[in-house]
Protein backbone atom coordinates (compact mmCIF):
# COMPACT_ATOMS: atom_id res chain seq x y z
CA UNK A 1 0.00 0.00 0.00
CA UNK A 2 1.31 3.37 -0.56
CA UNK A 3 2.10 6.09 2.04
CA UNK A 4 0.60 9.72 2.00
CA UNK A 5 4.53 10.56 1.45
CA UNK A 6 4.76 8.19 -2.05
CA UNK A 7 1.04 10.06 -3.05
CA UNK A 8 2.65 13.18 -2.70
CA UNK A 9 5.79 12.22 -4.37
CA UNK A 10 3.51 10.76 -7.05
CA UNK A 11 1.69 13.76 -7.20
CA UNK A 12 4.51 15.92 -7.80
CA UNK A 13 5.85 14.11 -10.56
CA UNK A 14 2.18 14.47 -12.43
CA UNK A 15 1.84 17.79 -11.72
CA UNK A 16 5.25 18.45 -13.99
CA UNK A 17 4.12 16.59 -16.45
CA UNK A 18 0.94 18.77 -16.53
CA UNK A 19 2.99 21.78 -16.65
CA UNK A 20 5.46 20.68 -19.20
CA UNK A 21 2.13 19.91 -21.22
CA UNK A 22 0.67 22.91 -20.89
CA UNK A 23 3.35 25.10 -22.17
CA UNK A 24 3.66 22.72 -25.10
CA UNK A 25 0.09 23.45 -25.65
CA UNK A 26 0.86 26.69 -25.34
CA UNK A 27 3.65 27.25 -27.65
CA UNK A 28 1.08 25.89 -30.32
CA UNK A 29 -1.61 27.75 -29.37
CA UNK A 30 1.14 30.54 -29.61
CA UNK A 31 1.63 29.40 -33.29
CA UNK A 32 -1.97 28.95 -34.27
CA UNK A 33 -1.79 33.13 -33.20
CA UNK A 34 0.81 33.67 -35.22
CA UNK A 35 -1.33 32.40 -38.34
CA UNK A 36 -4.15 34.02 -37.24
CA UNK A 37 -2.48 37.47 -37.78
CA UNK A 38 -1.07 36.81 -41.05
CA UNK A 39 -4.39 35.59 -41.97
CA UNK A 40 -6.55 38.69 -40.01
CA UNK A 41 -8.78 35.87 -38.32
CA UNK A 42 -10.64 36.48 -35.10
CA UNK A 43 -8.48 35.68 -32.10
CA UNK A 44 -11.77 34.29 -29.91
CA UNK A 45 -13.46 31.49 -31.43
CA UNK A 46 -16.51 30.63 -29.17
CA UNK A 47 -17.86 28.02 -31.73
CA UNK A 48 -13.91 25.99 -31.47
CA UNK A 49 -13.49 26.45 -28.06
CA UNK A 50 -17.30 25.09 -27.09
CA UNK A 51 -16.40 22.09 -29.58
CA UNK A 52 -13.06 21.59 -27.66
CA UNK A 53 -14.66 21.22 -24.17
CA UNK A 54 -17.27 19.17 -25.31
CA UNK A 55 -15.48 16.78 -26.70
CA UNK A 56 -13.24 16.22 -23.64
CA UNK A 57 -16.08 16.03 -21.42
CA UNK A 58 -17.42 13.31 -23.81
CA UNK A 59 -14.48 12.08 -23.10
CA UNK A 60 -14.00 11.96 -19.38
CA UNK A 61 -17.50 10.28 -18.98
CA UNK A 62 -16.98 7.45 -21.87
CA UNK A 63 -13.83 6.32 -20.19
CA UNK A 64 -14.65 6.82 -16.75
CA UNK A 65 -12.85 9.66 -15.61
CA UNK A 66 -12.87 10.93 -12.07
CA UNK A 67 -13.25 14.54 -12.82
CA UNK A 68 -17.26 15.73 -13.04
CA UNK A 69 -17.77 17.22 -16.44
CA UNK A 70 -18.34 20.79 -15.18
CA UNK A 71 -15.00 20.64 -13.83
CA UNK A 72 -13.15 19.43 -17.18
CA UNK A 73 -15.21 22.51 -18.60
CA UNK A 74 -13.93 25.10 -15.94
CA UNK A 75 -10.29 23.72 -15.91
CA UNK A 76 -9.99 23.76 -19.90
CA UNK A 77 -11.60 27.99 -19.96
CA UNK A 78 -8.62 28.58 -18.10
CA UNK A 79 -6.25 26.79 -19.56
CA UNK A 80 -7.71 28.41 -23.27
CA UNK A 81 -7.85 31.77 -21.42
CA UNK A 82 -3.86 31.69 -20.67
CA UNK A 83 -3.13 30.23 -24.31
CA UNK A 84 -5.60 32.67 -25.77
CA UNK A 85 -3.79 35.59 -24.06
CA UNK A 86 -0.71 34.89 -25.40
CA UNK A 87 -2.37 36.22 -28.93
CA UNK A 88 -4.03 39.31 -27.15
CA UNK A 89 -5.69 40.06 -23.76
CA UNK A 90 -8.89 40.46 -24.53
CA UNK A 91 -11.37 43.44 -23.09
CA UNK A 92 -14.18 42.31 -21.43
CA UNK A 93 -17.06 44.88 -20.20
CA UNK A 94 -19.79 43.42 -17.38
CA UNK A 95 -22.08 44.73 -15.31
CA UNK A 96 -19.98 46.07 -12.20
CA UNK A 97 -18.33 46.99 -9.48
CA UNK A 98 -16.13 43.87 -8.88
CA UNK A 99 -18.07 41.55 -7.17
CA UNK A 100 -21.09 40.90 -9.43
CA UNK A 101 -22.92 37.51 -11.13
CA UNK A 102 -21.84 39.32 -14.11
CA UNK A 103 -18.12 39.65 -13.61
CA UNK A 104 -18.61 35.73 -12.20
CA UNK A 105 -20.16 35.34 -15.44
CA UNK A 106 -17.62 37.16 -17.79
CA UNK A 107 -14.72 35.43 -16.09
CA UNK A 108 -16.55 31.70 -16.09
CA UNK A 109 -17.15 32.46 -20.18
CA UNK A 110 -13.13 34.14 -20.58
CA UNK A 111 -11.36 32.83 -18.29
CA UNK A 112 -9.69 35.44 -15.88
CA UNK A 113 -6.57 36.08 -18.34
CA UNK A 114 -8.28 38.96 -19.76
CA UNK A 115 -8.77 42.63 -18.58
CA UNK A 116 -11.95 43.81 -16.88
CA UNK A 117 -14.00 46.49 -17.66
CA UNK A 118 -16.57 46.83 -14.44
CA UNK A 119 -19.19 49.06 -16.02
CA UNK A 120 -21.90 51.01 -13.53
CA UNK A 121 -24.90 50.36 -15.60
CA UNK A 122 -26.12 47.76 -18.45
CA UNK A 123 -25.84 50.77 -21.20
CA UNK A 124 -22.35 51.24 -20.31
CA UNK A 125 -21.82 47.49 -21.26
CA UNK A 126 -22.78 48.19 -24.58
CA UNK A 127 -21.57 51.56 -24.86
CA UNK A 128 -17.79 50.12 -23.89
CA UNK A 129 -18.37 47.12 -26.18
CA UNK A 130 -20.08 49.06 -29.58
CA UNK A 131 -17.30 51.87 -29.03
CA UNK A 132 -14.64 49.27 -28.80
CA UNK A 133 -13.26 50.36 -25.69
CA UNK A 134 -14.06 46.53 -24.49
CA UNK A 135 -13.68 43.58 -27.51
CA UNK A 136 -17.05 41.60 -25.92
CA UNK A 137 -19.30 42.92 -23.22
CA UNK A 138 -21.86 40.17 -20.83
CA UNK A 139 -25.31 41.23 -20.20
CA UNK A 140 -27.88 39.27 -18.23
CA UNK A 141 -30.70 37.97 -20.41
CA UNK A 142 -33.13 36.46 -18.07
CA UNK A 143 -33.80 35.30 -14.60
CA UNK A 144 -35.17 31.56 -13.84
CA UNK A 145 -37.54 33.24 -11.46
CA UNK A 146 -37.75 36.85 -12.50
CA UNK A 147 -37.98 36.39 -16.36
CA UNK A 148 -36.11 38.73 -18.57
CA UNK A 149 -33.95 41.57 -18.26
CA UNK A 150 -35.79 44.11 -20.16
CA UNK A 151 -33.21 46.75 -20.65
CA UNK A 152 -31.05 44.17 -22.18
CA UNK A 153 -33.50 43.08 -24.68
CA UNK A 154 -33.92 47.15 -25.53
CA UNK A 155 -30.30 47.66 -25.94
CA UNK A 156 -29.97 44.54 -28.65
CA UNK A 157 -32.84 46.18 -30.33
CA UNK A 158 -31.23 49.73 -30.59
CA UNK A 159 -27.14 49.10 -31.24
CA UNK A 160 -25.02 47.16 -33.69
CA UNK A 161 -23.69 44.90 -31.05
CA UNK A 162 -24.83 40.85 -31.60
CA UNK A 163 -25.17 37.72 -29.20
CA UNK A 164 -21.93 35.25 -30.04
CA UNK A 165 -21.80 33.34 -26.85
CA UNK A 166 -24.41 32.73 -23.36
CA UNK A 167 -23.94 31.38 -19.94
CA UNK A 168 -26.29 30.33 -17.64
CA UNK A 169 -24.98 30.38 -14.17
CA UNK A 170 -26.83 28.92 -10.86
CA UNK A 171 -27.40 32.26 -8.65
CA UNK A 172 -26.76 31.63 -4.58
CA UNK A 173 -27.93 35.09 -2.84
CA UNK A 174 -26.32 35.67 0.38
CA UNK A 175 -27.36 38.07 3.27
CA UNK A 176 -23.82 40.47 3.82
CA UNK A 177 -23.33 42.87 6.76
CA UNK A 178 -20.09 44.82 8.46
CA UNK A 179 -21.09 42.85 11.67
CA UNK A 180 -21.57 39.30 11.95
CA UNK A 181 -25.73 39.77 13.60
CA UNK A 182 -29.08 40.21 11.82
CA UNK A 183 -30.00 42.88 15.10
CA UNK A 184 -30.53 46.21 13.72
CA UNK A 185 -30.46 45.88 10.30
CA UNK A 186 -32.13 49.04 8.77
CA UNK A 187 -31.68 48.47 4.87
CA UNK A 188 -31.05 46.12 2.60
CA UNK A 189 -29.70 47.05 -0.73
CA UNK A 190 -29.99 44.51 -4.03
CA UNK A 191 -30.62 45.43 -7.48
CA UNK A 192 -34.43 44.90 -7.71
CA UNK A 193 -34.37 41.70 -9.18
CA UNK A 194 -32.33 40.23 -6.39
CA UNK A 195 -34.85 41.48 -3.77
CA UNK A 196 -37.08 39.98 -6.13
CA UNK A 197 -35.84 36.80 -5.61
CA UNK A 198 -35.52 37.05 -2.02
CA UNK A 199 -38.31 38.64 -0.84
CA UNK A 200 -39.93 35.73 1.06
CA UNK A 201 -36.84 35.25 3.30
CA UNK A 202 -36.73 39.00 4.19
CA UNK A 203 -40.30 38.77 4.65
CA UNK A 204 -40.10 35.97 7.23
CA UNK A 205 -36.87 37.05 8.78
CA UNK A 206 -36.24 40.55 8.59
CA UNK A 207 -40.00 41.96 7.57
CA UNK A 208 -39.23 45.54 8.97
CA UNK A 209 -36.00 46.59 7.24
CA UNK A 210 -36.59 48.62 4.38
CA UNK A 211 -35.51 47.05 0.92
CA UNK A 212 -33.83 49.67 -0.90
CA UNK A 213 -33.16 48.73 -4.96
CA UNK A 214 -28.95 49.80 -6.04
CA UNK A 215 -27.28 49.35 -9.41
CA UNK A 216 -26.13 46.34 -9.16
CA UNK A 217 -25.71 43.50 -6.00
CA UNK A 218 -22.39 44.47 -5.77
CA UNK A 219 -23.06 48.34 -5.12
CA UNK A 220 -25.08 47.23 -2.35
CA UNK A 221 -22.48 45.27 -0.94
CA UNK A 222 -20.13 48.32 -1.14
CA UNK A 223 -22.27 50.63 0.83
CA UNK A 224 -22.71 48.46 3.47
CA UNK A 225 -19.11 48.40 4.19
CA UNK A 226 -19.77 51.71 4.91
CA UNK A 227 -22.63 51.75 6.80
CA UNK A 228 -23.09 49.59 9.73
CA UNK A 229 -27.07 49.40 10.40
CA UNK A 230 -27.01 48.48 6.80
CA UNK A 231 -26.80 44.76 5.02
CA UNK A 232 -26.55 43.77 1.04
CA UNK A 233 -28.20 40.48 -0.67
CA UNK A 234 -24.95 39.57 -3.07
CA UNK A 235 -22.84 36.91 -3.22
CA UNK A 236 -19.65 35.14 -2.22
CA UNK A 237 -17.03 37.16 -4.60
CA UNK A 238 -18.74 40.82 -3.56
CA UNK A 239 -18.91 39.31 0.45
CA UNK A 240 -15.15 38.69 -0.48
CA UNK A 241 -14.32 41.91 -2.17
CA UNK A 242 -15.82 44.18 0.89
CA UNK A 243 -14.72 42.06 3.05
CA UNK A 244 -18.15 41.79 5.06
CA UNK A 245 -19.95 38.78 7.27
CA UNK A 246 -22.15 36.49 5.74
CA UNK A 247 -25.58 36.07 7.92
CA UNK A 248 -28.02 34.44 5.53
CA UNK A 249 -26.41 31.76 3.63
CA UNK A 250 -28.27 31.21 0.43
CA UNK A 251 -31.28 33.20 0.64
CA UNK A 252 -33.13 33.07 -2.79
CA UNK A 253 -36.86 31.77 -2.55
CA UNK A 254 -35.60 29.57 -5.39
CA UNK A 255 -33.28 26.95 -4.79
CA UNK A 256 -32.68 26.19 -8.78
CA UNK A 257 -32.35 29.90 -8.96
CA UNK A 258 -30.22 30.65 -12.34
CA UNK A 259 -29.51 33.57 -14.57
CA UNK A 260 -28.67 33.60 -18.01
CA UNK A 261 -26.03 35.76 -19.61
CA UNK A 262 -25.46 36.97 -23.43
CA UNK A 263 -21.42 37.52 -24.96
CA UNK A 264 -21.71 40.35 -27.36
CA UNK A 265 -19.69 41.96 -29.56
CA UNK A 266 -19.39 43.91 -32.47
CA UNK A 267 -19.81 42.28 -36.15
CA UNK A 268 -16.13 43.40 -36.94
CA UNK A 269 -14.68 42.21 -33.84
CA UNK A 270 -16.61 38.87 -34.68
CA UNK A 271 -18.76 37.70 -36.89
CA UNK A 272 -21.50 34.83 -36.28
CA UNK A 273 -19.41 31.50 -34.59
CA UNK A 274 -20.28 28.54 -37.04
CA UNK A 275 -22.18 25.67 -36.80
CA UNK A 276 -21.36 23.37 -33.63
CA UNK A 277 -24.24 21.11 -33.76
CA UNK A 278 -25.68 22.98 -30.65
CA UNK A 279 -26.72 26.13 -31.58
CA UNK A 280 -29.15 29.06 -31.01
CA UNK A 281 -30.20 31.68 -32.90
CA UNK A 282 -31.73 34.60 -31.68
CA UNK A 283 -34.43 37.12 -33.40
CA UNK A 284 -36.45 40.31 -32.46
CA UNK A 285 -39.37 39.96 -35.05
CA UNK A 286 -42.98 42.18 -35.04
CA UNK A 287 -45.66 41.47 -37.38
CA UNK A 288 -48.69 43.65 -38.65
CA UNK A 289 -51.43 43.91 -36.36
CA UNK A 290 -53.74 41.56 -37.84
CA UNK A 291 -56.27 38.78 -37.37
CA UNK A 292 -53.86 35.31 -37.49
CA UNK A 293 -50.29 37.07 -37.78
CA UNK A 294 -49.16 35.70 -34.58
CA UNK A 295 -50.39 32.04 -35.37
CA UNK A 296 -48.69 32.51 -39.17
CA UNK A 297 -45.48 33.58 -37.69
CA UNK A 298 -45.46 30.23 -35.74
CA UNK A 299 -46.62 27.85 -38.59
CA UNK A 300 -42.92 27.80 -40.41
CA UNK A 301 -41.69 26.56 -37.28
CA UNK A 302 -43.53 23.02 -36.95
CA UNK A 303 -43.74 23.06 -41.09
CA UNK A 304 -39.79 22.73 -41.08
CA UNK A 305 -39.41 21.05 -37.34
CA UNK A 306 -37.50 23.80 -35.19
CA UNK A 307 -37.68 23.82 -31.98
CA UNK A 308 -38.52 27.05 -29.89
CA UNK A 309 -37.00 27.93 -26.64
CA UNK A 310 -38.09 30.96 -25.63
CA UNK A 311 -40.96 33.45 -27.19
CA UNK A 312 -41.03 36.86 -25.66
CA UNK A 313 -42.99 40.19 -26.42
CA UNK A 314 -41.71 44.04 -25.01
CA UNK A 315 -43.88 46.94 -26.33
CA UNK A 316 -42.66 48.39 -29.58
CA UNK A 317 -41.11 52.09 -28.97
CA UNK A 318 -43.19 52.82 -32.31
CA UNK A 319 -47.56 52.85 -32.00
CA UNK A 320 -50.12 51.85 -29.46
CA UNK A 321 -50.07 48.67 -28.83
CA UNK A 322 -48.04 47.20 -30.89
CA UNK A 323 -45.26 45.08 -29.64
CA UNK A 324 -41.76 43.37 -30.62
CA UNK A 325 -41.09 39.73 -29.82
CA UNK A 326 -38.42 38.16 -28.85
CA UNK A 327 -37.65 34.47 -30.06
CA UNK A 328 -34.94 31.80 -29.48
CA UNK A 329 -34.93 29.25 -32.29
CA UNK A 330 -32.81 25.80 -31.68
CA UNK A 331 -30.38 25.37 -34.80
CA UNK A 332 -27.84 27.41 -37.00
CA UNK A 333 -28.22 29.48 -39.86
CA UNK A 334 -26.36 27.34 -42.33
CA UNK A 335 -28.46 24.31 -41.57
CA UNK A 336 -30.63 23.75 -44.51
CA UNK A 337 -33.98 23.51 -42.63
CA UNK A 338 -33.20 26.64 -40.26
CA UNK A 339 -32.40 28.57 -43.55
CA UNK A 340 -35.77 27.76 -45.10
CA UNK A 341 -37.84 29.14 -41.43
CA UNK A 342 -35.76 32.04 -41.19
CA UNK A 343 -36.15 33.35 -45.08
CA UNK A 344 -40.05 32.53 -44.32
CA UNK A 345 -40.25 34.62 -40.93
CA UNK A 346 -38.46 37.14 -43.13
CA UNK A 347 -41.21 37.38 -45.56
CA UNK A 348 -44.03 37.52 -42.88
CA UNK A 349 -42.29 40.13 -40.52
CA UNK A 350 -42.82 43.81 -40.61
CA UNK A 351 -39.98 44.26 -38.82
CA UNK A 352 -36.52 41.67 -38.86
CA UNK A 353 -33.29 41.17 -36.36
CA UNK A 354 -31.08 38.44 -35.86
CA UNK A 355 -29.65 38.78 -32.56
CA UNK A 356 -26.80 36.44 -32.94
CA UNK A 357 -26.46 33.08 -33.82
CA UNK A 358 -24.11 31.20 -30.79
CA UNK A 359 -23.39 27.39 -29.33
CA UNK A 360 -25.90 27.11 -26.79
CA UNK A 361 -24.94 27.18 -22.73
CA UNK A 362 -23.41 24.09 -21.20
CA UNK A 363 -25.67 24.39 -18.42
Amino acid sequence: MKTLQDLRVEIDQLDTQILTLLNQRAQSAHEVGELKKREGSAVFRPDREAQVISKLQTLNDTSGGLLKSESIGHIWREVMSGCRALEATQRIAYLGPAGTFSQQAALAFFGSSVTEIACPSIDEVFRATAAGTADFGVIPIENSNEGVIARSLDLLLQTPAHIVGELSILVRHHLLRSSNSRDGIQVVLAHPQALAQCQEWLNKHIPDAERRAVSSNAEGARLAKENPEWAAIASDRAGAQYGLHNIGQAIQDDAHNRTRFAIICLPATLEAPTATGRDCTSLAVSVVNQPGALHDLLVPLKNHHVSMTRFESRPARQGQWEYTFFIDLVGHPSEPHMHAVLEELKSLCAFYKVLGTYPQSEA
